[in-house]
């Protein structure tokens, strides 16, 4: 029976526990420092980020993909969300509206860029019986993702498959894809046109690549102090280079070559606000209890008690830390209504097209 009750409690630790990897504290230690020499808030500035973006983002990955699952799961997006959904069906919801628009179907090979630990993949990869493949520069996510997908059965394995390798420069023949489409992704890129101009490249003539990009809207003033300092905070919790704005995306696809079919900014039309289950203060919000303030409070002392006991690497607390600021940067952005994570936009590559694609 007492066998039993350790049993019992070790699986309440491994609900309870974000997979921390198992890395040295000095390695965590220097990573974080590392990463955050980067930002503005620590001194660094965009261009050193632009030229260092492969190792920006990955350091900040490598830190940040555990507390990521731990509070947020395998979809690490916000989502277009009606007032009767709940948080888990807006972001299917957000995730089949992408396939939609780009028309998956069976035997359609399709791209995700920058495919984090494939919870957009699998979903769209299922519901649209295309072949998605995910292409990630981060090795951990890489193994994240293949997890995941041990345990979802083996069907997916059969419509799916990750590749390592960087976006702007994909190990991937000219013409390879019937659809492209990136959640969040391609903000990370150091050039937005560089980036765009080589998904032009692998995608068939004639076809489609959609997306949701994080942007400035017309209302942020970058001479606003304030304004500025939550932008800077975004762009350190987030690994971003800097922030473009929604004009700038637009233009960014326009000077790849793209032909730029739709664009809006989804926020306009959602009943319930995107920050909403990031924000602190709404406590009485159970499905994402570990973002409230009081969940904040369970995950630091958590965390700390992993860190004291040897089972976390020391820093993991600080990365705890710097995720939360992260979170109240945007929803700072998201309450001044300066920054979007759900900038929308379908391009198709101009070209016929083989197979009816739109």
């Amino acid at each position: 029976q007492t066998a039993s009750k350790v049993v019992s409690r070790r699986r309440v630790a491994e609900m309870l526990t974000p997979t921390i990897t198992s890395r040295s504290a000095d390695t965590v230690a220097e990573d974080i420092d590392k990463y955050e020499k980067y930002h503005t808030t620590h001194g660094g500035d965009v261009e050193s980020r632009k030229k260092q973006y492969a190792d920006m983002v990955n350091k900040y990955y490598d830190l940040a993909t555990s507390f990521y699952e731990y509070g947020w799961g395998t979809s690490f997006h916000f989502a277009h969300r009606l007032k009767h959904e709940s948080h888990t069906e807006s972001i299917r919801r957000h995730e089949h509206y992408l396939a939609l628009r780009l028309g998956l179907k069976p035997g359609d090979k399709c791209l995700d860029i920058g495919c984090g630990i494939g919870g957009p993949l699998r979903e769209i990869a299922l519901f649209s019986g295309a072949h998605i493949t995910g292409l990630n520069n981060n090795a951990y996510q890489i193994s994240r993702a293949l997890y995941h997908n041990g345990r979802t059965g083996h069907s997916i394995d059969q419509i799916s498959k990750f590749v390592k390798g960087d976006f702007m420069n994909m190990p991937f023949g000219d013409d390879s894809f019937d659809a492209v489409y990136q959640i969040d992704a391609t903000c990370h890129a150091p050039d937005q046109v560089g980036c765009y101009t080589e998904v032009k490249r692998v995608l068939k003539p004639g076809h489609c690549f959609a997306g949701y990009d994080w942007c400035a809207t017309d209302a942020y003033d970058p001479n606003n102090p304030m304004q500025k300092q939550v932008m800077a905070e975004i762009e350190l919790g987030n690994g971003l280079p800097d922030i473009r704005t929604c004009a700038q995306t637009v233009k960014a696809l326009k000077a790849a070559g793209f032909e730029v079919l739709d664009h809006c900014d989804l926020t306009t039309t959602a009943d319930i606000p995107w920050w909403d289950p990031v924000d602190p203060d709404n406590w009485y919000r159970l499905q994402n209890f570990r973002t409230t303030k009081l969940g904040r409070m369970v995950t630091h002392q958590l965390v700390k008690n992993l860190e004291r006991f040897g089972i976390a690497p020391k820093g993991s607390l600080e990365v705890a830390s710097m995720l939360e600021r992260a979170a109240d940067g945007l929803v700072a952005g998201g309450k001044q209504g300066i920054f979007t994570p759900l900038f929308f936009f379908l391009a198709r590559k101009p070209g016929p097209s083989e197979n009816g694609h739109q």
